[in-house]
Order: structure tokens, then C-alpha cells, then sequence
């Protein structure tokens, strides 16, 4: 019955008679105009994207907050012509990145103030343009022709059988990115879950440790330890050395799909964080890694998994469509659901399996499961 009435709301709205008739009724009018605003924002999509990617690119929130700038002011200052820069602002003023102020200067929009202070997020929006390309003939992607794009190139640890072989040069550039961008999950993580009650956490896949940093600022007691891939754990190093860290911080290097963690034996540690790591891969490579996971732990250990997952109310458009395609082009790795990622953590050792509420769900949910 359910289906029956879907088929039949469907032919009434594709039908042109009732379209016409549905924008000119007043109850009407206003969700035919939301829908048809809804679409249009789906087609003008990438021009905002780049609106966007153009403002951070030229640093344009940063000028416009330390003072208000005319548009001629603005222009000289990012080296536009001032007919070019007044058609950016007004793009940008539309997108709410940008605001109108008095005496016909610009200043910060709503969308565009939390930018200023996060690099992060600044570096992830140049980081698209990889991602942009890659997606220019998104037909040819879905097919399977297109395989060597520019994020498998990013994320070359996606694309090859040993990635502990990897060049330093080679880990670099998508290092720094998860590294400015680590403070943000670091921040939600802490607001979900105490580390009170534990002595020492193991991050695996950790980069530069930009996330143990971030929780062990938090929690001065905590011992942290780090395993990744040997010429990242290098620079986590001088990372922990540079921030002072270094007696509370060891290092790991190491495959995490070719190599045994080191045991809670041997490293004390009593929980295990995959952050941003498990969305990376297929199904058998992270079934694989809990079962690593939960080799090194001990018995009642604690697991914690932080990333975005897949149908989780407000964020369906994140799991379903943007890490779709993203992940799509990257080579591998998939979004999954709490249930999904549930049944996979109990078939490797885990029990107590809980979803802890974030504050910002969109960016990162945080799991927590006790070894078995």
C-alpha cells in the first residue's frame, strides 16, 4: 500500500499541471519554492565550492578581520581588479562568507569567522581542488576508467600493498593535512568521552600525533604512544620533542595490516584510538585491523573509533554523498553505519559497543567498545 501511494506522489509531481498549480496556491507556494531552491542549490553546487576555495586561496578572511576593507582596499590587497574583487565579494556576501558593512566596507560573515583561527579547515578546502578534478567526468569515475586520479595520488597509501615502503616526501603532504586538521576531532572527542580512568592510549594511525597532543594536554596523566607508518611517526618525533611531549610520548613505526601493535605488555596501554583511520579502508582490511586492535589490548581494554559515520540523522548528506564520491575517487574506503561498524568490532573481540552524542555529528562521531 505504502508503495502504491509513493508511485502515485510521484507521477503528481512530476506532472507539469500540478507543478504550475502547486506555485500559485499560497499553502503551497512556499514548499515549491523551498524545493525549487533546494535543486537549484544542487546544480550551482561547485560555484559556491569555489567561491569559497577563492576566498581562502587569497586569504581574504584573514584581511577582513584584522579591519574592515573597502572593496578597492580588498582588491589591491589580493591583487584583483576592483570590478573582479566586487563580484567575489558579492558572491561571497551571498554565501554569507562575507558581510556588507558600514561606509561600504566588508567584513566577516557568519560562515566565513570560523575559518579565520582553523588552518585545518582552511587546508581542507585547498585540498579539494584535488577532488574537484578528479570529479569532472564523474561518469567515467563510477565506470572504472578513471584510475589514476589526483586523490589516489594525495592519499598514496590507498593505492599501494606496502605502505611502510613509503618515501618520507611521499607522506608528507597528506600528513600535514590529517595533522591540521587532527585538533578539530581531538576537540570533539574530549567533549564526549573522559580519559579519567585510563593510564596510557595507543593511537594508531596517528600521523604527527596531533590528536594524542590534543588529548594529552587534557589529561597531564595520561602516557601516550603512537604507531604509524615510519616516516610519519619521524616527524611525530620532533613533534612531541618541539611541543614538549617527548617523556610522555614514544613512537612505533610500522604497517598496521603487515605488522603487529605492540602489546599493552610492552606499551602499557590500556585504550586503543583509530581516528579518521577505519573509513579508509574495505571491509577486510578493517576487519583485519580491529582484530590487530584487539591483540594489543587487554582483556576489558578500550577501543575508540572517531570518525564520520554513515546514516546518522542531520549528516546523511556527509555519509552518503560527499564520502561516496570522495572516497570513490580516492581508490577505497567507505562511510559505514554505527550497526554496520558494531557488528564488525563484535566478530573481532569487542563488547559494550556504545555511540557517545557529539557536538558536531556532521564532522566526527565517536565509538567506544571494551575488549572482550
Amino acid at each position: 500500500m505504502l508503495q502504491k501511494l509513493l508511485e502515485a506522489r510521484d507521477r503528481l509531481l512530476v506532472n507539469p499541471r500540478f507543478t504550475r498549480f502547486a506555485s500559485s496556491v499560497p499553502g503551497l507556494r512556499w514548499i515549491a519554492r523551498r524545493r525549487a531552491r533546494a535543486v537549484f542549490d544542487l546544480v550551482a553546487g561547485f560555484v559556491y565550492s569555489q567561491v569559497l576555495r577563492t576566498c581562502v586561496e587569497l586569504k581574504i578572511f584573514a584581511l577582513v578581520s584584522q579591519r574592515r576593507l573597502t572593496v578597492a582596499e580588498l582588491a589591491g590587497a589580493v591583487k584583483l581588479p576592483i570590478d573582479a574583487c566586487e563580484r567575489l565579494v558579492t558572491a561571497a556576501v551571498a554565501l554569507r562568507l562575507l558581510e556588507r558593512r558600514s561606509g561600504g566596507t566588508v567584513g566577516l560573515g557568519a560562515l566565513g569567522a570560523p575559518l579565520v583561527a582553523n588552518e585545518g579547515l582552511q587546508n581542507l578546502v585547498l585540498h579539494h581542488a584535488a577532488l574537484y578534478s578528479d570529479l569532472d567526468d564523474p561518469v567515467a569515475l563510477l565506470r572504472g576508467e578513471r584510475t589514476g586520479t589526483k586523490m589516489r595520488a594525495y592519499w598514496p597509501y590507498a593505492s599501494v600493498e606496502h605502505p611502510d615502503q613509503l618515501r618520507g616526501d611521499q607522506s608528507s603532504t597528506y600528513s600535514a593535512l590529517m595533522s591540521s586538521t587532527q585538533s578539530l576531532i581531538a576537540d570533539e572527542v574530549l567533549a564526549a568521552y573522559s580519559f579519567r580512568e585510563h593510564s596510557c592510549l595507543m593511537d594508531v594511525g596517528g600521523g604527527e600525533g596531533a590528536f594524542l597532543r590534543g588529548v594529552g594536554s587534557r589529561w597531564p596523566h595520561l602516557q601516550l604512544r603512537l604507531f604509524d607508518l615510519p616516516p610519519v611517526v619521524a616527524r611525530a618525533q620532533d613533534q612531541f620533542a618541539h611541543s614538549g611531549f617527548a617523556n610522555r610520548a614514544k613512537t612505533s613505526g610500522g604497517d598496521f595490516f603487515n605488522d603487529p601493535l605492540p602489546l599493552h605488555t610492552e606499551t602499557g596501554a590500556d585504550i586503543v584510538s583509530l581516528v579518521r583511520v577505519l573509513h579508509d579502508h574495505d571491509d577486510a582490511r578493517v576487519a583485519h585491523l580491529l582484530r590487530t586492535v584487539a591483540a594489543a589490548l587487554p582483556v576489558g581494554g578500550t577501543l575508540l573509533v572517531a570518525e564520520p559515520l554513515a546514516e546518522i540523522p542531520g549528516a546523511e548528506t556527509v555519509g552518503g554523498a560527499y564520502f561516496g564520491f570522495y572516497f570513490l575517487a580516492m581508490g577505497r574506503g567507505e562511510a559505514r553505519s554505527f550497526a554496520r561498524l558494531s557488528e564488525m568490532m563484535r566478530s573481532a573481540g569487542f563488547d559494550e559497543i556504545r555511540l557517545l552524542p557529539t557536538r558536531i555529528p556532521l564532522q566526527t562521531s565517536v565509538i567506544v567498545a571494551t575488549k572482550s
